[in-house]
């Protein structure tokens, strides 16, 4: 039996600006505001946090406050011509207050329905990118930008459009320019970064896993 989509985030973190009114929706008000996360190498990922207006009374959102968020990634098409054009957000479900070491952990269970060929950076890193498409409750789908490194590249490579997995990372923020012809813009995407994956239907061996489950690592 297929198992249901699944898309989960937990992140501990900074606040860095206070809420701003983003839009309308069903006629709740939805706030945003960025969430700086730091990684073990000490670089730092800042992430749009959506809030529902229904959760501000009662939520931690100033400034320099470290909070934790629970909650799903969301995306749209940014028609505005102004910035990136597809736009990742975290919809948070619960803001507390948090005392403890910051953390991104994501959870995604979806089909792919877009894989590139591996390839290397020019460092000679393996990388392979590919969108999952991760259905909501009520029927709509949300489209997601993934990214796989080393031994996890070279496995993904190897899986086909359509293919359902589950993905275990994190969400991360990277800063890049656009060139146009006369000028030139600094922008950021946004991307999962897949640190475990889980076919399920793996098309290799499944020798040494436990109920037919090949369970991909970052350690390969």
């Amino acid at each position: 039996m297929e198992e249901k989509d699944c898309n989960q985030i937990i992140l501990r973190g900074t606040v860095e600006r206070a809420p701003t009114f983003s839009h309308l929706s069903h006629q709740e008000r939805f706030y945003l505001f960025p969430l700086s996360v730091e990684r073990l190498s000490g670089n730092r990922d800042v992430l749009n946090v959506q809030l529902p207006g229904r959760l501000l009374p009662q939520s931690p959102v100033t400034p320099g406050e470290e909070v934790e968020v629970r909650g799903s990634l969301r995306t749209f098409n940014n028609r505005s011509g102004v910035g990136a054009k597809l736009v990742i957000t975290v919809l948070a479900e619960a803001v507390t207050p948090s005392c403890l070491p910051h953390v991104n952990q994501l959870t995604l269970r979806g089909t792919i329905c877009r894989l590139g060929a591996a390839r290397r950076t020019p460092l000679g890193r393996e990388i392979c990118d590919f969108t999952l498409a991760v259905n909501r409750r009520y029927g709509r789908s949300d489209y997601l930008p993934c990214i796989a490194w080393g031994s996890l590249a070279q496995r993904c490579a190897g899986l086909g459009v359509g293919s359902r997995l589950t993905l275990e990372g994190r969400l991360q923020s990277r800063g890049y320019t656009k060139q146009y012809p006369d000028h030139s813009e600094e922008r950021v995407a946004y991307e999962c970064s897949a640190m475990a994956l889980v076919p399920e239907e793996p098309p290799f061996s499944t020798v040494g896993t436990e109920k037919g489950v090949a369970a991909w690592d970052v350690k390969g």
